[in-house]
């Protein structure tokens, strides 16, 4: 698709061009956009239906917007704005530099300017950044057909009519009905028959990651939002709620790589700027390696009398980071499932216990018979690198079960204690258990 645009674009076939993007797909030609350089990404633009131009735009990456909107005139920027679903315009403010927002609001009504900032000031990664206002109420003295009227009239441009909102007078949220039983049920029944008041909604200032837990929990599609006096102020939506999740995971997965996360994609990133959110990680965790430096010096005459010690340091400090980057992942991901609480730290511990005791005897017993049949190893070595190799895998294990619900505990992201972080802690104490059992076992 990408080279079949390209060449149209290339061959000034606009007519064409103009023809075949009708055919495509928003999602479609949005991803051809990632393949286009800044000047044939505005010719693109220049040329997409203007119903299909606003949706195309949602799906963009924050410098792809950034790029077309310089290049367009004032009057086609306030119709894509017009076009665009609210939570998507105020997504896509968000993004834009202070002097862009003035452009946009100096062109917009008293009431969507008054809109605009509200939806503008509510905390980043709340509920209220996410929400929408573009959702049918209903009040519960309507009958059936009233209300199957009220949303031909009004639902044209609301982003979801599949669950209507019943509010009071003071627009506080009484309950919900779907579109399914307006269909269904008789047209002389009121709101009030066929609503379900047992219904979940958030709060504005709720974060995010909780939001996405309760859509996941629920198997939702939309979410109210409601404000301290429970009055209904917009709704979640599910499209976003898989945004947020694919965000969650992205910034969990930098983390656990040791890296600030950012919502940039890596291939628009500058040098500077990926390297810049490597290095301070990478320092720290390079500074943290001095404690090894430090546990291999204090105990160097150890190595100097028996040097086959040494041989196996490696090995040692490479299965104690594995085996705790294990239960790390595992514990991690169990957290930010939901699967996992705060006070399910004992249960937790004593399963990592009882995994690493298998674990640790599998891997010893085999690093035992390694050694006797491939190395010229002394029994007495083998023995005390076997013994070693159980003690630190099961620290280890335990070590990177616990951590990341500490780290939970202490407000801090549990992705931060994975593999390098969970690695540094248990090469140090790998290093510190080995030696104390060759002092001990050898008479060292």
């Amino acid at each position: 698709m990408y080279e079949r645009i390209l060449e149209l674009i290339e061959e000034k076939k606009f007519v064409l061009l103009k023809e075949e993007l009708k055919e495509m797909r928003a999602a479609d030609v949005a991803e051809a956009f990632d393949e286009l350089d800044k000047k044939n990404s505005i010719i693109l633009f220049r040329f997409l239906a203007k119903d299909a131009a606003a949706d195309i735009f949602s799906h963009l990456s924050t410098q792809q917007r950034k790029d077309i909107v310089s290049a367009m005139h004032e009057t086609q920027l306030n119709e894509i704005m017009e076009e665009l679903y609210f939570d998507d315009m105020i997504d896509f403010l968000e993004e834009m530099p202070a002097n862009f927002i003035k452009r946009i609001l100096a062109s917009a009504s008293e009431e969507e300017r008054k809109l605009i900032n509200q939806f503008l000031k509510y905390p980043e990664n709340s509920a209220g950044s996410l929400m929408t206002i573009e959702y049918v109420d209903l009040k519960k003295e309507m009958t059936v057909k009233q209300a199957l009227e009220h949303i031909k009239k009004t639902g044209v441009d609301k982003e979801t009519i599949y669950t209507c909102y019943v509010l009071n007078d003071k627009r506080k949220l009484e309950g919900l009905v779907s579109l399914r039983k307006l269909v269904l049920f008789d047209d002389d029944l009121f709101i009030s028959e066929v609503m379900t008041e047992d219904f979940i909604a958030t709060k504005t200032l709720d974060d995010q990651e909780e939001i996405a837990s309760i859509f996941k929990k629920y198997d939702l599609l939309t979410l109210p939002v409601v404000d301290k006096e429970d009055r209904l102020v917009g709704i979640i939506t599910i499209d976003d709620i898989i945004d947020v999740i694919d965000q969650e995971t992205t910034e969990d997965f930098q983390r656990m790589a040791a890296m600030e996360p950012s919502e940039e994609e890596y291939l628009r990133s500058g040098i500077f700027s990926l390297a810049r959110r490597r290095i301070p990680w990478l320092l720290l965790l390079m500074v943290s390696a001095t404690f090894t430096e430090g546990i291999i010096g204090r105990f160097e005459d150890v190595l100097q009398a028996v040097a086959i010690l040494a041989a196996s340091i490696p090995m040692l400090m490479d299965t104690a980071g594995n085996a705790g980057s294990q239960s790390s992942t595992l514990i991690i991901r169990g957290i930010a499932l939901g699967e996992i609480e705060l006070e399910d730290y004992l249960k937790v511990f004593k399963r990592e216990l009882r995994v690493s005791m298998v674990v640790g005897v599998v891997l010893g017993s085999v690093n035992f018979l390694r050694m006797l049949i491939f190395s010229s190893a002394p029994l007495n070595i083998a023995i005390t690198v076997s013994v070693t190799l159980v003690m630190t895998v099961m620290m280890a294990k335990i070590i990177g079960g616990t951590l990341p619900i500490a780290a939970k505990k202490m407000k801090l992201d549990p992705a931060i204690m994975a593999g390098p972080m969970i690695t540094t802690i248990v090469d140090a104490l790998a290093l510190i258990v080995y030696f104390t059992i060759a002092t001990s076992m050898l008479g060292l």
